[in-house]
């Protein structure tokens, strides 16, 4: 574990990794010590896209829309986001989301609250520098259940 940095600039890692999701770039903000803590992800985009639909067990998730725009769907509503606002989905309610444009790029900060298995699952998926495979034994794995495909945005 490194000792947390109180300053990060914009698309930092905490760890000084380079860590690809395919259509997207994540950069670890805040790493907590045990499973308990708080874990936040910068997830940059330079296309539209987003993962598949699934939930957490025990993590709530919460969006914060820095650049571009985002859909999201929290169990059965559709929001938009843009520059500024934020979103919470909580544990156990089915959830999916994607960047669908709105300037150069995509930006979002994205919390687990706690942070469970959601380290381990992004440096095992970024391996692969592609949006995170559709295998639930994966996602089940790291706490959560894969429920679908992401969202189409064209």
């Amino acid at each position: 574990m490194v000792d947390q940095k109180y300053k990060l600039s914009a698309g930092e890692d905490l760890f000084g990794e380079r860590r690809g999701l395919g259509i997207s770039l994540i950069s670890f903000k805040v790493v907590p010590k045990d499973s308990s803590g708080l874990f936040i992800i910068e997830n940059t985009f330079h296309e539209k896209g987003g993962p598949a639909r699934h939930l957490h067990y025990e993590q709530d998730e919460w969006f914060y829309a820095v650049e571009g725009e985002f859909i999201v769907e929290v169990g059965q509503e559709r929001f938009s986001l843009k520059p500024g606002d934020s979103l919470l989905a909580p544990r156990k309610v089915p959830h999916v989301w994607a960047y669908a444009g709105g300037g150069l790029r995509g930006r979002m900060l994205i919390t687990f609250m706690p942070a469970g298995k959601m380290e381990a699952f992004f440096r095992e998926v970024t391996k692969a520098n592609a949006m995170p495979p559709q295998d639930p034994e994966l996602w089940k794995a790291h706490g959560m259940e894969l429920l679908g495909p992401p969202l189409k945005v064209e």
